[in-house]
């Protein structure tokens, strides 16, 4: 394995808009793809939730084939066609190479995403090595903790999930090598949002410009 360092993350890493993002490398992994305009068939596709931002059967049908694996919490996983695995969180599997760790995604002073309802986010580790933590859409929660990743996704818009204030304490409790804001510029959030996150972090951040 090669060392995982600023350079390969931001070669592997792309945000494709809101919460979605696409790991390449060995596999192509999509996390919550929404609205893609240039899309690419992906060795496997996670999502975190079942709200139509997240959970988009328009875009996943354009970015499988048959061998493609779907991951989905029960809530949404009835609405894709082909190899789905439904998860849930504490689970644990192994698609192609790359383990994925299931882990909750829930809000403590909202309803929007209660825990009972099952949301999840996902620590990804490539068979480069590298770990992905992709948040969901959540609240800074005590799980956090445990969490062992080189990367972290979080959102930053507020509202439904993380502020940027909150983002950042989450940042700096899980110390990745990289934390990028996500959840901004479209439904909620601005570049604002993002700017403050990355004042507060004391983790190295990189605000990206989405892709096609």
């Amino acid at each position: 394995m090669f060392p995982i360092t600023l350079r390969s993350i931001l070669e592997s890493v792309h945000w494709l808009g809101h919460a979605g993002f696409k790991i390449t490398g060995k596999r192509v992994i999509y996390i919550d793809p929404w609205q893609l305009k240039a899309p690419e068939v992906g060795d496997m596709i996670l999502i975190t939730h079942g709200h139509h931002d997240h959970c988009s059967p328009d875009d996943v049908k354009w970015l499988r084939k048959g061998s493609t694996v779907i991951v989905a919490p029960a809530d949404c996983a009835d609405r894709f066609e082909g190899d789905i695995r439904t998860v849930k969180p504490g689970d644990t599997l192994t698609v192609k190479g790359v383990t994925i760790e299931v882990v909750p995604a829930y809000n403590i002073d909202k309803a929007f995403h209660p825990q009972r309802e099952g949301g999840v986010g996902y620590v990804v580790t490539t068979p480069e090595g590298m770990r992905v933590y992709h948040t969901g859409d959540t609240d800074l929660i005590p799980e956090m903790e445990q969490i062992e990743a080189d990367v972290a996704l979080l959102p930053v818009g507020g509202k439904y999930t993380m502020d940027a204030a909150e983002a950042a304490k989450a940042a700096n409790l899980i110390k990745p090598k990289l934390a990028i804001p996500m959840h901004w510029g479209t439904i909620v959030g601005s570049r604002e949002d993002a700017e403050k996150f990355k004042e507060l972090c004391e983790v190295p951040v990189r605000i990206l410009k989405p892709e096609p």
